[in-house]
């Protein structure tokens, strides 16, 4: 699988009623998946750690070429600047998405004298996210 065929799609409508679309220009992008652990060790464990599953964690992180006037750059933009959570998409090249809420913890704009300007963001799950199938 070539990297270049993974998507970030960000909700343009609304929450009852979403409309994705990908962030225009993108170049990089990474969908985290964790875990934290719960320390269950006790002197029963002979002096070796015990760990158990805590809350679980996701988060979306990606960067591109700044495109003016893009729909999902501009529901980041406002969704941002309002401190509202905001619906986003993993998108794999067969179609499956993973789906969920997310708080915007990073939204960088870089524009540099002699090269073309870029965005960085950083999107922390709220709650589960979803796996959807190919349409």
């Amino acid at each position: 699988m070539r990297g270049v065929d993974f998507l970030i799609n960000v909700n343009t409508g609304d929450e009852s009623t979403p409309a994705y679309e990908p962030i225009a220009a993108q170049r990089g992008g990474t969908f985290t998946r964790g875990y934290d652990t719960i320390d269950m060790t006790s002197k029963d464990n002979s002096g070796w750690a015990d760990s158990d599953y805590g809350n679980g964690n996701w988060s979306i992180s990606g960067d591109g070429v700044l495109q003016e006037s893009d729909p999902a750059f501009e529901a980041l933009d406002t969704a941002f600047l309002n401190a509202e959570v905001i619906l986003v998409q993993f998108e794999f090249p067969n179609g499956k998405k993973y789906e969920g809420k997310a708080v915007i913890t990073d939204l960088s704009i870089e524009a540099p004298h002699d090269d073309v300007a870029t965005y960085s963001i950083e999107l922390t799950g709220k709650g589960q996210y979803e796996e959807v199938d190919a349409a």
